[in-house]
């Protein structure tokens, strides 16, 4: 049965557009709805553009009610009926009360080779620890910020002049191409960890 996934996004949606358009022909997921809390996020005319259905619930609306906001979100996600939520530069951190309702079904992709670097900075932070290579993972969202089991990492080398913002520019193509690889793995109910080499 193909499964139902939702969107969640802050900004532009590169990886939620990766995604999306990986899902077809064969692909065991299809897309549902973009939903983004930022009413003004560039990524709710690209979903609309590729025919995805969009919602905004803005988060400052609520102030500092984070359940309400949850509430309208869950209710939200309730409508679509979604199997699997990814986010994809979603930059807000939801509860565990709302986790719960998705436990091992929500996936996110974040810019470092966790468990190294949780939380924001990461390409300033592997360059001031003088890392090596860098990279992106995959993984599913538990209730611990950037937490959660592994299932895809890709790698890039470090180069000696690069920066925060090209080692961001020369990691979002691999970005780009292991979520939709773990998605459509996951969504097959395969949770062995894609590995792209560096």
């Amino acid at each position: 049965m193909t499964k139902r996934v939702a969107i969640l996004i802050s900004g532009g949606g590169s990886n939620m557009v990766a995604l999306a358009q990986s899902m077809c022909g064969d692909h065991p997921a299809r897309p549902v709805l973009v939903l983004s809390n930022n009413p003004q996020a560039g990524g709710l005319a690209k979903a609309r553009g590729l025919h995805i259905p969009t919602m905004a619930i803005d988060h400052e609306t609520y102030g500092v009610d984070r359940t309400g906001f949850e509430a309208a979100l869950q209710k939200a996600l309730e409508t679509a009926r979604p199997d699997i939520i990814c986010l994809a530069g979603f930059m807000r951190i939801l509860s565990p009360q709302f986790m719960e309702k998705w436990d091992g079904r929500m996936l996110n992709i974040h810019p470092s080779l966790l468990p190294k670097y949780k939380g924001l900075h990461t390409h300033a932070r592997a360059l001031e620890a003088g890392d090596a290579e860098h990279g992106c993972t995959v993984h599913e969202v538990t209730a611990a910020l950037d937490d959660g089991p592994i299932l895809g990492q890709a790698r890039i080398k470090v180069q000696p002049d690069d920066t925060p913002q090209t080692l961001a520019d020369r990691l979002l193509p691999l970005e780009h191409a292991l979520y939709p690889a773990v998605l459509a793995r996951f969504a097959c109910g395969d949770r062995t960890p894609v590995i792209l080499p560096a």
